[in-house]
């Protein structure tokens, strides 16, 4: 392997400047790329240099000619940028903005449940550790799950892993019966279905959307389903109507209402009213300051060993080359 790219030195910040003219400076300096998931704070996503899903992510990195790539999201993204960039320094604004999905699912007990199911495919969800997905056939992110699914050959069994949730949405969605991992993320088991009820009836013409992450009496009251991007593309187009209710980590009404100012976007509440349960708490860790001190710093970084990076890079090469 070659060896990783070497960032130039960073310089001092001038005394007058704000953080984001900080940041600016640092990411020229290090010819460094900054992704971010749309679940993160709304000043976060607004110097990105590139905002989207998993899927979106992980192509962007995948093709990105900078030096350093940092990652604003969560651990397992930053993982995946490594995995697909092994010569680029990736960094991590919070080595602890973890996933309660990807720690659902440790490795030791993944690589169990495969060898107690010879002969079945493990079909895992981005979000999950490197490890896993080491441990896996082919890799899945909410916008091409589907389509992944239908690649299975028909007579094969399917382990599916770590989120029963969309589990059980695509087997609804491909007639496909899967044994479901019993993951779930914290954010979208927290929908209260109480107050979707009361939001449709105080709103009787919006529309509710929802990401199949949500649990199934939620989902059965949404008029449509999808990835993160997939939801922002249909509540910014759709003319069915120009109020929704937003079944998904709050951080996308960002993107939302910057599209479509003249839409309303209401977020589901959680079923705690006492917290804002509705916001991942490990997206949330990725402030501005952690981002320039991660420039500045060239530091928390991601790394892992050769032989598990290339074990967890075929599965999603398997992912990225279906259509």
């Amino acid at each position: 392997m070659s060896q990783p790219a070497r960032a130039p030195a960073a310089a001092p910040a001038a005394p007058e400047m704000d953080i984001f003219d900080e940041i600016d400076q640092l990411r020229e300096q290090r010819n460094a790329v900054i992704l971010a998931h749309y679940y993160q704070e709304p000043d976060v996503q607004d110097l990105a240099d590139f905002i989207g899903d998993s899927l979106q992510l992980a192509k962007a990195a995948r093709d990105t000619d900078a030096d350093v790539i940092l990652f604003c999201g969560v651990h397992f993204m930053a993982e995946t940028a490594k995995i697909l960039n092994p010569d680029r320094i990736v960094l991590i604004p919070d080595m602890e903005a973890g996933c309660s999905l990807a720690d659902a699912a440790p490795a030791r007990r993944i690589a169990k449940w495969k060898a107690d199911n010879p002969g079945a495919a493990l079909v895992s969800y981005i979000n999950c550790t490197a490890a896993v997905k080491a441990l896996s056939d082919v890799i899945c992110t909410s916008s091409n799950a589907v389509e992944v699914i239908q690649s299975i050959p028909e007579d094969q069994p399917i382990l599916f892993c770590p989120d029963r949730n969309l589990g059980a949405w695509l087997e609804k969605q491909t007639g496909r019966d899967m044994e479901l991992w019993q993951g779930t993320c914290i954010v979208h088991e927290t929908f209260s279905e109480q107050k979707l009820i009361q939001l449709k009836v105080r709103h009787p013409h919006a529309k509710v959307i929802a990401h199949p992450e949500c649990e199934p009496n939620l989902l059965q009251h949404a008029d449509h389903i999808g990835s993160t991007s997939s939801l922002l593309r249909y509540a910014t187009t759709t003319d069915d109507t120009d109020t929704f209710i937003v079944g998904t980590e709050p951080g996308i009404l960002h993107q939302m209402e910057k599209a479509a100012p003249e839409r309303t976007f209401l977020p589901l509440p959680g079923m705690d009213e006492t917290c804002a349960c509705n916001e991942c708490p490990h997206m949330r860790r990725n402030t501005l300051e952690k981002i320039r001190d991660a420039l500045r710093d060239l530091s928390p970084r991601i790394e892992m060993a050769e032989d598990q990076r290339l074990a967890a890079k075929a599965p999603l090469d398997r992912m990225m080359a279906l259509k």
